[in-house]
């Protein structure tokens, strides 16, 4: 084995710029492969780990059967009560991969100024879970502060933050006061005093005028309720929140909870769709690159199948046969591959290294300030880059090689 990989060597530095070139071509369709899959990866996780983290939405979400189809016109005919809560926590503690679980509810009303007032969409959270939530986040995105000011407080509840749109709209800074009013559950008009702690960054560009959050407390208060809309649950690493929802609807039916359970992908449709965009990216990407690759291969073996027909011919009249021709080509070819994914590989690890160092920063989708850009180091990309380059390097010679190995031998002894 070791005669017939020598040979290849040798073979392959006969005409040493052309198979330089082709280990290039190879070498920087893996590196474009893998960079754009790294980027990828690093594009999915932050998007999910905002979400998830960041925004302190959880893995999966709880909330009374309807509300999803029914609740958007009369949101407190489905809210949770005090007893449904305590009987959704019961059954979550059963639960060892669920690491917490924090009531929600999202209001709406009018917030004034004392002068004007416009709408306003905000998010009751308990502010203590909404920071434990976001110390369970990796670094990233979801690790970037996403106010100014001071966060919201537990002890604080009439402290509330708004959007930066929200803010300039009322001419509203840090510290200044301002009056929410809202519908309770039973149909009266509420107004409480409120004092603007943080400006937020909103998500959406068309909520930038519209959103704020509040502390749970205070929700309820102007709703004059007990009752939530939704339970948000975190999940250990590594759980998986399809098998636990289908096991905590189980459950929880059989406790004679009318709740349903929804996963993070389910209620966010902005993440099903920039990933299918970037599959179809990628999948583009990677057709052409291995395209590219393939007629790199194609045109060298061709040219090379062609300067050697005679040789060829000399070993089939000596005795070798054809399919021993054909492997001696796709041998030189994985070769070849072999050096130009190691050429690849180490030109991918360099940029992968110098982004690390260098640290560049940009503004991704549903952010409203700088975050790292990074590109991740994805194993399995790599490992199916090298099969795929590998299979396709030796197919693209295995063809000229078994037409010229076909010839006759006379024939391709006498062949100029």
């Amino acid at each position: 084995m070791m005669t017939w990989l020598n040979l290849a060597v040798r073979n392959l530095f006969r005409n040493g710029r052309r198979s330089g070139f082709t280990v290039l071509a190879i070498g920087l369709g893996f590196l474009a492969v893998n960079v754009l899959g790294g980027f990828t990866n690093y594009m999915f996780t932050s998007l999910q780990h905002g979400y998830i983290y960041g925004e302190a939405n959880g893995h999966l979400t709880v909330f009374r059967r309807g509300f999803l189809d029914r609740g958007k016109l009369d949101p407190t005919r489905f809210l949770l009560d005090a007893a449904a809560v305590q009987g959704i926590r019961t059954v979550l503690r059963q639960h060892p991969e669920v690491l917490l679980a924090t009531p929600q509810l999202q209001i709406s009303g009018l917030l004034s100024n004392g002068q004007v007032s416009t709408i306003f969409l905000a998010s009751g959270r308990v502010p203590s879970d909404v920071a434990a939530i976001a110390a369970l986040g990796s670094a990233g995105a979801d690790r970037v502060r996403r106010f100014d000011g001071a966060p919201l407080s537990d002890a604080r509840s009439f402290g509330i933050g708004v959007s930066h749109g929200l803010a300039r709209q009322l001419d509203l800074a840090l510290g200044a006061t301002a009056v929410a009013m809202a519908p309770t559950v039973s149909g009266q008009i509420n107004a409480l005093d409120a004092q603007l702690v943080q400006l937020i960054d909103a998500p959406v560009e068309a909520l930038d005028d519209k959103l704020a959050t509040v502390p749970l407390a205070f929700a309820q208060a102007l709703y004059d309720t007990a009752s939530v809309d939704r339970v948000t649950v975190v999940l250990a690493p590594g759980s998986d929140p399809a098998t636990v929802r289908a096991a905590l609807a189980r459950e929880m039916a059989h406790a004679g909870l009318a709740v349903e359970v929804r996963t993070w992908e389910e209620l966010s449709p902005f993440y099903t769709k920039v990933k299918k965009m970037f599959d179809v990216i990628f999948l583009i990407s990677f057709l052409i690159v291995f395209t590219i690759v393939v007629m790199s291969v194609v045109n060298t073996f061709t040219m090379a199948v062609l300067e050697r027909t005679r040789e060829i011919g000399t070993l089939r009249a000596i005795g070798m046969r054809r399919r021993g021709i054909v492997g001696l080509f796709a041998l030189e070819s994985a070769v070849l591959a072999g050096f130009g994914t190691l050429l690849g590989a180490a030109l991918t690890l360099g940029v992968v290294e110098l982004t690390a160092w260098l640290q560049p920063t940009w503004i991704p989708p549903q952010m409203a300030r700088r975050v790292p850009l990074q590109i991740h180091f994805v194993p399995l990309y790599w490992l199916a880059s090298c099969a795929l380059l590998a299979v396709l390097s030796v197919g693209s010679a295995v063809l000229p090689a078994r037409r010229a190995a076909r010839m006759p031998i006379t024939g391709a002894m006498g062949f100029a």
